[in-house]
């Protein structure tokens, strides 16, 4: 039997952009969506925030990327339609999706609220899904997606700034709550001031720690302290800083996706300090031991989170009023945004404006 084309596999027409190879290179793409079954939410796709992991994906940097390939897993849109057993929202409510669409619900994991480390979890965009079809991401018109994975948006959260959460903003929460790093009286290092550790200042300091931001980048002091609420500002290269703040860290998180050396964050640490990593690097870092025996310290590593925790970390953010820092774009900019995005020239997030451009880049793109 010939493989069906992505426009012919499902009922339900659906537009987007691609990526149709490693060029990474995204424009307009016809596919379909499965109708609604009795549990599914659709949702028309109102915005999308741009993950550095996108751009991994669109480049195949970790090797397991699926062509034609439709990025977005920070996606912030309105119900169109829910299945007859859907009981968690109605249509007209605003809701998300996240990194995830899909998980066993059987394993230790699913049944502990951790979808995320299922083994047989499902990722929103170049990943199988149950019925054998790839999953496409939010930069498109529109998704349907189980209940389960479902977040459902606070009336008083603001949507554009709101959407990168779902993968930034849960990426940080779940780990400085799961190591608890960010509570009264602990201090806690962010390292890094980019899509995620920009948010990771905010909830840590919501959360009641005393935040300083460990950077490469002198720069980047005065957002830092004044835009985004640390308390202090650490330049990593500066030795003289270095040695001043030794043992004083509680915890640290590093959102560094770039290889860097962990023994002078490390040394940041008390005895018992933990050193929590977020960022992947496409490459292995080195791990000096010496100093986890010394200190009994801990390097530990986090991804996302599980959906009941996903709803938590929404809720809390709307209640502190914590959102990310965008930059609102239209589909057509994306490609140029990823090549600034590979440069480190977005303060601090892209997010794309889907619901008010999608439809006029298409009529642009016909001949």
């Amino acid at each position: 039997m010939a493989k069906l084309s992505p426009e012919e596999e499902h009922p339900v027409k659906a537009f987007g952009w691609a990526a149709r190879d490693e060029s990474g290179h995204l424009s307009p793409f016809l596919f379909s969506r499965r109708d609604t079954g009795d549990e599914d939410v659709r949702f028309k796709v109102l915005y999308c925030g741009i993950c550095h992991t996108d751009l991994h994906y669109l480049k195949n940097d970790w090797g397991f990327s699926v062509y034609p390939l439709v990025p977005g897993h920070e996606i912030v849109g309105e119900v169109t339609e829910v299945g007859s057993k859907v009981k968690k929202v109605n249509v007209g409510d605003k809701v998300g999706v996240g990194c995830i669409v899909g998980a066993c619900h059987s394993c230790d994991n699913c049944n502990r609220d951790l979808e995320n480390y299922c083994p047989k979890m499902i990722l929103t965009y170049s990943s199988v899904y149950h019925d054998g079809t790839i999953t496409y991401g939010g930069y498109s018109d529109h998704m349907v997606t189980d209940q389960r994975y479902i977040v459902k948006f606070p009336e008083n959260m603001q949507l554009d700034a709101g959407a990168p959460l779902l993968c930034a903003g849960i990426t940080v929460y779940s780990p400085l709550k799961y190591y608890g790093l960010a509570e009264p009286g602990k201090h806690v290092g962010v390292v890094g001031l980019g899509g995620l550790g920009h948010v990771a200042v905010k909830f840590a300091k919501a959360l009641g720690a005393k935040v300083t931001v460990i950077s490469t980048t002198p720069d980047k002091q005065q957002d830092a302290l004044t835009q985004l609420g640390a308390d202090s500002f650490l330049v990593s290269r500066d030795q003289a800083q270095m040695q001043a703040a030794m043992g004083t860290f509680d915890g640290i998180l590093d959102t560094v996706a770039a290889v860097h050396p962990l023994l002078p964050l490390l040394g940041l640490l008390k005895t018992d300090g933990k050193l929590v990593l977020v960022g992947a690097p496409a490459k292995p870092l080195e791990l000096p031991v010496f100093p986890l025996i010394t200190g009994r310290k801990i390097v530990a590593g986090s991804a996302m989170g599980g959906m009941k925790e996903t709803q938590e970390m929404i809720d809390f953010a709307a209640q502190h009023n914590i959102t990310a820092d965008i930059e609102v774009i239209p589909v057509d900019y994306v490609n140029q945004a990823m090549e600034r995005l590979a440069k480190g020239d977005v303060k601090y997030r892209f997010v794309v404006d889907i619901g008010n451009t999608l439809a006029s880049a298409a009529t642009a793109s016909e001949p």
